[in-house]
């Protein structure tokens, strides 16, 4: 078994590719008319973009709710990120939540491109906030 090593920034990076990945296949299953499964990429792609700026401190949780409650707590509240993306944020969980377990939930392709959008945009934030601590880093 081969084991990678780097740095915090490294897994950073590499946890912004896959928010990168997740934002394409949101786009992709929308183009298909997979409302749902949009709303469930567009989801992770803000997740694991969240994780991208954990990794910098090496904070890590269990759970999404913990992850997410944390970089609200740490990074929203004292606005080091917008305000208002924290709370796209928590409207992408729920959505998400209801796109995967709600039985009759309908998802509307107006929504699905509201959560791709609020991905793209929290993307572009994480990329701004990675670059910045990567150089006071090295």
């Amino acid at each position: 078994m081969q084991h990678n090593v780097g740095t915090l920034g490294d897994l950073a990076l590499y946890r912004l590719k896959v928010a990168e990945e997740d934002l394409e296949t949101a786009q992709s299953n929308i183009m298909d008319g997979h409302f749902r499964g949009a709303n469930n990429r567009a989801y992770y792609a803000i997740y694991h973009a969240i994780t991208a700026v954990l990794a910098l401190e090496e904070t890590a949780f269990k759970s999404h709710k913990m992850t997410i409650a944390y970089f609200n707590k740490t990074y929203v509240k004292p606005e080091i990120f917008p305000r208002i993306i924290g709370r796209k944020i928590n409207d992408a969980e729920i959505i998400r939540h209801a796109s995967d377990y709600d039985e009759f939930y309908i998802a509307s392709k107006e929504e699905s491109l509201k959560q791709i959008n609020t991905a793209k945009e929290f993307i572009d934030l994480v990329k701004q906030f990675v670059s910045g601590k990567r150089e006071e880093i090295q």
